[in-house]
């Protein structure tokens, strides 16, 4: 019998293993892929979410994979450009945004390392039920046998499509409109000047540095309908030449070293997050269109939220319950503020700019308090 089991253990599922179990749970985390592999992401963190892998221990290690620390945001905007320091967040003066196979992978095993255990190639076939309440899962394994598994409480963090959210039925408490699709790849060659982010000609460009001497460069857009397969790379290509000449210049002096990733599948919702012997963290919780980028900063931020609020003994269903029931009501108070401002951002929509941000584009108190906003800092 575990004390918890987590289904998922990408960035969130991993990070909530590892609170868990430094906490004194017994967890069992469970993922359908094989580590490190990779995921569809922004990949960017924002300073709170650098905050808790420094103060989990596993910044440095992050670091040291030659990930940079990006101390310098730039916005272009429509007859705009704001352009400052990283605000400080405590110690941290920048975000940073590794590969997935890389953070991911040092999560788990910061996880294993606190006491939980990993399996990996492990999928979810169905949840177990006792008096009307989640008691644990069937997982296939690895050789090709089944597994039951039993445990107080069973936390989805297998994303948007979650198949634990799936399984219990739970309810969407608001949902809203996709609104963009999401193309990038990873360049060789782009000159490091920080976070750079484009917000021009209806559509969205941001620029991340990372590992390896690459750099994400990701294309936002509202889309008029589908486009085919082989229309693709001329859509991307061509939007992102839509920047300017300078932008330009740096595409043809660099080069595009993978395929292009294309993503239409971005649903805005929070589900409910909780109920008898079960829970959701990170995206099977609550999604929001990427323009922000807070996905990752979003999901440390839930995992601590629901390590914290389960800093208790988990035998009384009761008491589990009721702390639950505290995490759900935190999360969707917590977050829709920023929900709400991924959803106006995403509409790419000139008009929804500050109406002051032209006239103060050039002072640094502005723009300070302009990249908190977006950081999420305080």
């Amino acid at each position: 019998m575990y004390d918890v089991i987590i289904v998922g253990a990408r960035c969130a599922g991993a990070a909530t293993a590892m609170l868990l179990a430094r906490a004194g749970h017994r967890v069992l985390l469970l993922d359908r892929m094989s580590f490190p592999s990779d995921t569809l992401s922004t990949l960017y963190i924002h300073q709170p979410g650098v905050a808790r892998l420094d103060r989990w221990g596993v910044l440095n290690q992050v670091l040291a994979t030659g990930c940079p620390l990006i101390t310098r945001i730039t916005f272009h905007l429509p007859g705009a450009c704001l352009s400052g320091p990283a605000p400080a967040f405590g110690s941290i003066t920048g975000g940073c945004a590794p590969r997935r196979r890389t953070l991911d992978h040092l999560l788990v095993q910061a996880a294993v390392a606190a006491g939980a255990e990993f399996r990996p190639r492990a999928t979810v076939l169905d949840l177990v039920w006792k008096d009307g309440a989640v008691a644990g899962v069937r997982h296939g394994s690895r050789r090709g046998g089944q597994v039951v598994e039993r445990a107080r409480l069973t936390v989805g963090a297998d994303g948007r499509h979650s198949t634990v959210a799936r399984l219990v039925r739970a309810p969407y408490v608001r949902q809203d409109p996709a609104l963009t699709c999401f193309y990038y790849t990873y360049w060789s060659g782009i000159p490091e000047q920080g976070l750079r982010l484009h917000f021009l000609h209806g559509a969205g460009t941001a620029c991340v540095p990372t590992q390896d001497g690459l750099t994400l460069i990701a294309l936002q857009f509202r889309p008029d309908g589908p486009v085919a397969p082989q229309d693709r790379e001329r859509l991307y290509q061509g939007r992102l030449r839509r920047n300017g000449e300078h932008f330009r210049r740096q595409l043809a002096d660099g080069r595009q070293e993978d395929r292009l990733y294309c993503c239409a599948d971005q649903p805005n919702f929070f589900r409910r997050a909780h109920g008898p012997g079960w829970a959701l963290v990170g995206d099977a919780a609550h999604n929001k269109d990427p323009i922000t980028a807070r996905g990752i900063t979003d999901a440390f931020l839930q995992a601590e939220m629901i390590a914290n609020r389960l800093s208790i003994p988990l035998d009384d269903p009761r008491e589990m319950e009721a702390a639950l029931s505290r995490y759900g009501r935190d999360l969707l108070c917590q977050f829709t503020p920023a929900y709400e401002s991924a959803l106006r951002t995403a509409r790419l929509d000139a008009d929804e700019l500050p109406p002051d941000l032209v006239q103060h584009q050039h002072d640094p108190v502005y723009v300070d308090r302009f990249l908190r906003r977006y950081g999420g800092i305080p």
